[in-house]
């Protein structure tokens, strides 16, 4: 069988050396490089076209989403396999709308993983349990009558606008503009009803948009 290539990204240093001890000791698979952010990981994938990314989601600078929707957009061949720590809608939602092909938790079983980097690499979708029962969870979920859903980019907007994040920072942690920020507050606003950010904020957490 072909040896699948990989990229590894993680901020952690020593995630990446396990990740990498891991896969090179089993047939099947090669580590081409690694990359500590989604920036790196960007130009690390342009060099290496390697068949999947192990890719984390929270790092400094670039994060994994930001970095899905990129690679997405140039095209690239290498399928993505987010490997993380976090399993919340307002991560694994993004994620998956960013373009990634599966989702996996830091905790899942070697031989797991190894079948699906696999399956990522044939094209084939793969999530974890916990995941799998989110999506489920957030699909059956009931509609208000005429609401109309966030995008990706809007349900990061408002989780960040949760934490208490200024529109500038807002922008500075999405490499967007203060203006877009403003633009998808007031599509948020209409969207879910609110006069302002703690409405919108409240409305989103009691219909279960934010976890």
């Amino acid at each position: 069988m072909p040896v699948i290539t990989l990229l590894v990204v993680d901020d952690h240093p020593v995630v990446r050396d396990g990740l990498r001890g891991m896969f090179e000791s089993a047939p099947g698979f090669r580590v081409l490089g690694e990359a500590s952010d989604g920036s790196a990981a960007l130009r690390r994938a342009a060099e290496l076209d390697p068949d999947v990314i192990l890719m984390d989601l929270r790092m400094p600078g670039t994060g994994g989403v930001e970095a899905i929707r990129e690679l997405a957009r140039r095209g690239a061949r290498a399928r993505v396999l987010v490997l993380t720590t976090y399993d919340t809608d307002s991560d694994t939602l993004p994620a998956i709308e960013a373009g990634a092909t599966g989702y996996l938790l830091k905790d899942a079983p070697r031989e797991e993983l190894f079948t699906a980097v696999r399956a990522a690499a044939e094209g084939r979708s793969v999530l974890s349990p916990a995941v799998a029962s989110r999506l489920v969870s957030a699909v059956r979920a009931p509609r208000i009558p005429g609401a109309e859903p966030l995008s990706g980019r809007e349900r990061e907007v408002l989780a960040l606008v949760a934490k208490g994040t200024s529109n500038r920072e807002i922008a500075r942690e999405l490499f967007i503009s203060e203006a877009t920020v403003k633009t998808h507050l007031t599509h948020i606003f209409a969207k879910l009803g609110a006069k302002d950010r703690a409405a919108a904020v409240a409305t989103a957490y009691d219909r279960g948009i934010l976890g």
